[in-house]
């Protein structure tokens, strides 16, 4: 049978029931995320159903909108932690930060020790409008700090979608590419699922994240992906990547 005429699998499917999600919004009160306890606590049991093992809160770090520290959010971890256990949720988690690259950013990690997926993989992430003017030179920095920039969701960056070989050259500047699950169900429209679907071709992806803020965001993973379906084996591999960051 012809590649595009077979079923396309459910994305919740495709997490294995091993899967170690990189990228989420859990700790609650802390950001545009889970606003209470008792959304961070069904959240959590929602990722226990679909199959995530464990988790990495990543909470917005943005000092003009989310001014979080790495200190606060270890405190918020911390605190999580105590009142998940009470309510039985047993789902082991840690916490890193999602770092916005502005001007801010750049004078931060070079005076004060970023909050870290793993070692020194830090996840950045850039405005939806436009890129920061000093992007490259954030980057080289960012790495002679002793750092590597994992970018989240580049397929929602719609100032690059005319452009697609602005890709190359982020990930030339030395950027590992953090795939949003979403964006292969069209949860963020279709041309962001085009595009997404094109960087899978071309092996550009490094890990994935779901992302999670909230219940709409977990409802989507009942949707069938929407990529091409010789692209579903590498979104396959992409996820297996994430086994990298299992603590």
């Amino acid at each position: 049978m012809l590649s595009f005429l077979k079923s396309k699998p459910y994305l919740k499917d495709l997490l294995a029931g091993n899967f170690v999600d990189i990228h989420s919004h859990l700790l609650p009160g802390i950001d545009d995320g889970a606003k209470t306890i008792e959304d961070t606590n069904r959240l959590a049991k929602s990722f226990e159903e679909m199959g995530v093992v464990q988790f990495i809160a990543t909470p917005h770090i943005s000092h003009y909108i989310w001014n979080n520290s790495p200190q606060s959010i270890i405190a918020k971890h911390k605190e999580t932690q105590i009142l998940l256990e009470a309510e039985n949720t047993k789902i082991p988690f840690q916490a890193a930060a999602e770092y916005f690259m502005d001007d801010w950013f750049e004078t931060h990690f070079q005076n004060e020790k970023l909050l870290t997926l793993k070692d020194n993989y830090v996840l950045v992430e850039m405005s939806y409008m436009n890129a920061p003017v000093q992007l490259y030179k954030i980057l080289f920095d960012l790495q002679v700090a002793g750092y590597i920039p994992v970018l989240a969701h580049p397929e929602r960056y719609l100032f690059y979608h005319k452009n697609l070989n602005e890709y190359d050259k982020l990930k030339k500047a030395g950027c590992l590419f953090q795939l949003n699950l979403l964006a292969t169900v069209g949860y963020y429209g279709a041309e962001i699922t085009k595009v997404a679907d094109e960087l899978l071709k071309k092996g550009m992806y490094d890990f994935v994240g779901t992302d999670v803020h909230h219940n709409n965001h977990i409802a989507s993973f009942n949707q069938k992906v929407k990529i091409d379906n010789n692209n579903i084996k590498v979104l396959k591999e992409v996820i297996a990547n994430n086994q990298f960051f299992k603590f």
